[in-house]
């Protein structure tokens, strides 16, 4: 046993001085987890942002002046005044995303009690600002003229309703999309490192050298799984605490510790993965395209771009038996809202028996392989 773990410990030791003169691999795991994490978290805003408008003002009024003061960054730009023959050419040269029609007597039909119309055009090519945008500007006209009539709006309920946003009150999208693409670079690193391990062995013909050394298949796989997972999990520590939560100003609600346990735990899964895939390709060529066949509709489909609960019901079934379901699971559970290991554990247990079982496949096929090459 004690020979055992030298000689895993020894070949792990290999495959950090490999990967150390694998300048392709670093800089990829460079990127992955840190401008990589930073674009994805600021590059895309699921809140309005920035949204360019026009006002057609032709009654002039007191309201319709409140109404256009209403409109404040960060969310749109000063709105612009433009007049109605203008609405149709600059919104076909995409320059004004929400154009707001205000008629004349506006005002005057507002105090008369009538229900004058507003006509709010919008671009709908934005899809994902017009979208959000269209709510923003209902909530403004309705506030506005209520407050200018001194009343509540017309279409108020008889029951207050006060809305209160857990764990991401001002519902900046930064804080879900840096640690969900942390998660997702996770994955995908550890898969391409432990895969790429192996192909590199293969190609260089070291394979060989260590076939006719007193070690075993499985204290190679062991090898290959604990050297690439350790840095994958010491990238992964230093992007939560600099780039997320030092750069990107992101607050975790749990424990970090508790987190990276729960990603020691995924890492037997996802490198057996990569080393299971090196397995059945003979380059990196193809090593890259059965990658992007299982990886990364994995990703997708394991709740960390959409809710498990929005898929169709046969895909959540078959979801529930991949570890970076649950993973994703505890992860936003930790990370988000700040839970412990008595709520994540069925989370982690069922990652360790998965991953477990997925391994002993993967060392299967792995052995089959070495076989192979040997004879």
């Amino acid at each position: 046993m004690v020979q055992q773990i030298e000689n895993i410990y020894r070949l792990g030791v290999k495959e950090l001085f490999s990967l150390r003169r694998d300048f392709v691999l670093l800089a990829l795991i460079a990127w992955a987890f840190s401008l990589s994490i930073y674009t994805a978290a600021t590059g895309m805003s699921h809140e309005l942002r920035n949204g360019s408008i026009a006002i057609v003002d032709e009654d002039r009024s007191q309201l319709s002046a409140r109404i256009r003061d209403a409109f404040l960054p960060p969310f749109f730009k000063e709105p612009a005044l433009i007049p109605f023959a203008a609405m149709d050419p600059s919104m076909e040269a995409g320059r004004y995303t929400f154009v707001i029609v205000i008629p004349s007597k506006f005002e005057a039909d507002i105090l008369a009690g009538r229900r004058p119309e507003l006509q709010v055009n919008i671009d709908a090519t934005a899809m994902m600002q017009a979208g959000i945008g269209n709510g923003y500007i209902r909530n403004i006209l309705s506030q506005e003229t209520a407050t200018f009539l001194g009343e509540m709006p017309r279409n108020t309920a008889a029951v207050n309703l006060i809305v209160r946003y857990a764990f991401n009150p001002n519902l900046t999208s930064s804080w879900f999309t840096s640690v969900m693409q942390l998660v997702q670079q996770i994955t995908m690193l550890s898969i391409i490192l432990s895969g790429a391990a192996l192909i590199r062995e293969r190609e260089h013909g070291t394979i060989e050298h260590l076939l006719v050394m007193p070690v075993t298949p499985l204290e190679i796989m062991m090898a290959k799984v604990w050297a690439n997972g350790l840095v994958i999990l010491v990238a992964s520590g230093l992007s939560l605490w600099f780039v997320i939560e030092g750069l990107l100003q992101v607050p975790v609600a749990g424990s970090t510790p508790l987190f990276l346990a729960g990603t020691i735990l995924y890492l037997f899964f996802a490198t057996a993965l990569g080393i299971f895939l090196a397995t059945i390709t003979r380059s990196m060529p193809q090593f890259g395209l059965l990658f992007m066949l299982v990886a990364l509709p994995m990703n997708l489909l394991s709740g960390g771009n959409t809710p498990i609960e929005s898929q169709p019901e046969l895909l959540q079934f078959i979801m529930q038996a991949v570890p970076s379901t649950h993973f994703v699971s505890f992860a936003q559970a930790i990370l988000y809202r700040g839970a412990g290991i008595e709520i994540v554990w069925p989370q982690f247990a069922l990652v360790a028996v998965m991953g477990i079982a997925f391994f002993a496949f993967a060392a299967v096929r792995f052995r089959k392989s070495i076989s192979v090459t040997q004879s």
